[in-house]
């Protein structure tokens, strides 16, 4: 009887700092196979749920990818970076010692729903076959068009001026970055994503995630079995 191709699907939380290909790579090695993917990049500085796909699953990508996201987080106001998160230097803005916790929902309905977006300039996004982020640390600007995304939900979890912490349900293609952009820029006063955590993916959820070390230990230790 032959042997069925074989195919798995990962859900990892990423860790702080690590790129979305580190954990591929890593999942790679430990599997040994070279049909390894992620289904939706995570920023280096944002932690939370990947989902890897190994094997025939690889197919399956494209389906995780346009599924619904969530996400948690922090926005400061007050302040901003060249890249809307902490990868770049942060500038001082204007005070938002004066925004009411009314002013800020206010700006949040204007941000939920059916919205069109610019995504950052430090993104992986191509305009005319390049990474706009390449551009972006050569000093170069790029025109990015704005696309339509949904924001399905925006819910303020906490205001602690100039601290926001939100719950964010989106589509694909929706930067969390621009929307912090988006809500300095209504309320006057600049902001930046101070923290980022995805914690779904359609149906599947950061609690169900496996921490990624301790989920290649699990594989190299399966193969040694296997390999008995």
């Amino acid at each position: 009887m032959q042997e069925a191709p074989y195919g798995e699907v990962f859900l990892v939380d990423k860790p702080l700092e690590w790129t979305s290909f580190d954990a591929v790579k890593k999942i790679r090695n430990a599997l040994k196979i070279k049909k390894v993917g992620h289904a939706g990049t995570l920023d280096p500085l944002a932690t939370g749920l990947l989902i890897i796909c190994a094997g025939k699953m690889t197919k399956q990508i494209e389906s995780f990818m346009g599924q619904e996201k969530e996400y948690t987080g922090t926005f400061v106001l007050g302040k901003t970076t060249e890249s809307f998160d902490l990868e770049k230097p942060i500038e001082e803005v204007k005070d938002p010692s004066n925004i009411s916790k009314e002013e800020l929902l206010e700006a949040v309905k204007k941000l939920t729903g059916s919205i069109e977006q610019i995504p950052p300039m430090h993104s992986a996004i191509k305009v005319d076959g390049k990474r706009v982020y390449e551009a972006a640390r050569a000093g170069k600007t790029v025109e990015i068009k704005a696309r339509t995304v949904e924001v399905r939900e925006f819910e303020i979890t906490r205001f602690d001026n100039p601290e926001v912490d939100f719950r964010i349900s989106c589509s694909k293609g929706t930067y969390i970055r621009s929307l912090a952009r988006d809500l300095g820029e209504l309320l006057d006063v600049g902001a930046y994503l101070k923290n980022l955590r995805r914690t779904r993916i359609g149906d599947h959820r950061i609690e169900n995630a496996e921490n990624l070390l301790e989920l290649v230990a699990k594989i190299k230790a399966r193969r040694e079995n296997e390999n008995l």
